[in-house]
């Protein structure tokens, strides 16, 4: 049977809406990866990267994450092809865009010491201070970061991208480095001198305008945030349980000023109160005897993953 031209064709139905939210993270691939991931396991996220992959699994099913070399994420974020991501304030600020900066998040990939972009010339040079650089040759891998320290100066030097291995480059290639170093030590075994220190840095958790301005995408980045500087406030502390004769509360609390906040309950057992706390974990060694000799009992020490301030 043909159709007149009367009948009525029933509408395409729309297609259902994709109500799946996303959020687009990058961590830093290289020498801040292993800590990145320690910190977020910390936090409670579960991140898996295989030998090859830029892409790593994690057990939030929110989390669309990307393996990037710090030094790009920074741009990616600000040209919106990412939401947010984890790189240094120096690559952020190498990258000249317009980011949206949610925590500073104060760890590095050897030591607790932030990142120093650093001046730095051999034992012998007669470069002194900065402005003996008027006119010389400059290598480094911020060529921004280098760029706006010589300008707001006024020196004139000619500053020019170095692709690694900057140290070797002084005195036979360049005049002077702008170099990367956490303790100093590389540039001490290489014979060097830092003449002046341009930036310090440390990681921070960076979003797009956009991102941050979509309310589900800045709730999600603002708790992980949360959980990530939780995780970095208990680095270096642990938890403390105990039992305690509460004739010896008032004891404890003047002769151990770590443990001026505690946590006291009343114990079923009269005239004992249990007693838990959070301390620095270079003086639980001197803490456990004292509180022994206050006659504390069942004293437990336990590590802690999170500490929301």
């Amino acid at each position: 049977m043909r159709l007149g031209v009367s009948a009525a064709i029933p509408a395409a139905r729309p297609m259902p809406e994709n109500t799946e939210k996303s959020l687009k993270l990058a961590l830093p691939k290289g020498s801040l990866q292993d800590p990145t991931l320690d910190l977020f396991e910390k936090a409670g996220y579960n991140i898996h990267v295989s030998s090859r992959g830029y892409r790593p699994a994690s057990d939030d099913s929110e989390l669309d994450i990307f393996l990037i070399r710090a030094q790009e994420i920074g741009q990616y974020i600000g040209q919106g092809f990412i939401d947010c991501g984890i790189t240094g304030l120096d690559w952020a600020t190498e990258a000249g865009r317009e980011l949206v900066d949610l925590a500073e998040l104060p760890y590095s990939r050897a030591t607790v010491r932030p990142t120093r972009w650093v001046l730095v010339v051999p034992e012998d040079s007669p470069i002194q201070k900065a402005e003996d650089l008027e006119g010389k040759r400059i290598a480094t891998e911020g060529v921004g970061i280098t760029k706006r320290y010589l300008a707001d100066k006024g020196i004139n030097a000619e500053v020019e991208f170095s692709w690694g291995a900057t140290e070797v480059k002084v005195p036979d290639l360049v005049d002077a480095i702008v170099d990367v170093t956490e303790t100093g030590s590389s540039i001490r075994a290489n014979k060097l001198r830092i003449v002046d220190t341009l930036l310090t840095s440390f990681p921070h958790f960076y979003a797009s305008a956009e991102a941050a301005a979509d309310p589900w995408k800045r709730e999600k980045m603002e708790r992980i945030c949360m959980l990530l500087k939780a995780a970095l406030d208990a680095r270096d502390k642990v938890g403390l349980k105990m039992n305690l004769p509460e004739d010896k509360l008032s004891v404890l609390l003047e002769t151990l000023p770590s443990l001026r906040r505690p946590t006291i309950s009343q114990l079923a057992d009269g005239g004992w109160v249990a007693v838990e706390t959070v301390v620095g974990e270079e003086v639980v060694r001197d803490i456990i005897p004292a509180l022994k000799q206050l006659g504390a009992e069942g004293i437990i020490e336990y590590p802690l993953n999170k500490l929301v301030l």
